[in-house]
């Protein structure tokens, strides 16, 4: 896979709370220079971001619940309806971890569907990011088999906040239960060209990195 390939899959991301907007706005002339599929900012900068990225074939991508995912269910559809209306084409939400640990999986599908239904009437897209580094692999099986009949059109590994990164295997085992029907997200701590590639041959459809430009530019 060459560079014109892997900028296709890649969400060119700034979600450090410290983010000024010179910086979203550097962000945003990257993504358009090399060809990224979106930028990925937190919901404060969805308006500006929309604008930065008007006329271009680059989608603008919100946060929801970041990074902790424990806010309530309104709270997550309030803040969503804001980031569409704002302009964001796709969200990624952090699912409620607390509940996924407690195994309470009709709740997690319920805020999910919820969501999904809200970002579906607009046209969206919906991940829903689980951050894996807290998760047993049974309980990464259960919470991806939730979100697919929530109807989520990715499962996303993690925040970047959290402990865990972006694994082959986590990407392996929530390929083969998204099948064809919910696609993956590879996101935490990809650095390198190579990393982006493995995790593309097991399975990911999209890989969000704020290091996009150095793992497009030192490939080996």
């Amino acid at each position: 896979m060459d560079n014109k390939e892997l900028v296709k899959y890649i969400d060119h991301t700034i979600l450090s709370p410290d983010s000024k907007i010179e910086d979203i706005k550097n962000v945003c002339n990257e993504a358009i220079e090399h060809g990224f599929k979106g930028v990925c900012i937190n919901p404060f900068y969805v308006e500006e971001t929309a604008k930065q990225l008007e006329n271009t074939s680059v989608k603008t991508i919100s946060v929801i619940g970041f990074p902790l995912g424990s806010s309530k269910t309104k709270i997550k559809l309030e803040e969503t309806r804001q980031a569409l209306e704002d302009g964001a084409h796709e969200i990624d939400v952090v699912a409620n971890i607390g509940q996924i640990k407690d195994h309470k999986w009709d709740k997690i599908k319920h805020e999910i569907e919820e969501i999904y239904n809200t970002v579906s009437s607009h046209n969206g897209l919906l991940k829903v990011i689980i951050e894996t580094g807290y998760l047993t692999d049974e309980e990464k099986e259960k919470t991806a088999e939730s979100c697919l009949k929530a109807g989520a059109d990715y499962i996303k590994t993690c925040t970047g906040f959290g402990p865990g990164q972006a694994t082959v295997d986590d990407i392996s085992l929530l390929h083969r239960i998204g099948g064809n029907k919910m696609k993956v997200k590879a996101s935490g701590k990809i650095r390198t060209y190579e990393q982006a590639l493995e995790l593309i041959k097991a399975g990911a459809s999209r890989i969000g990195a704020s290091k996009s430009v150095e793992i497009i530019k030192n490939r080996h």
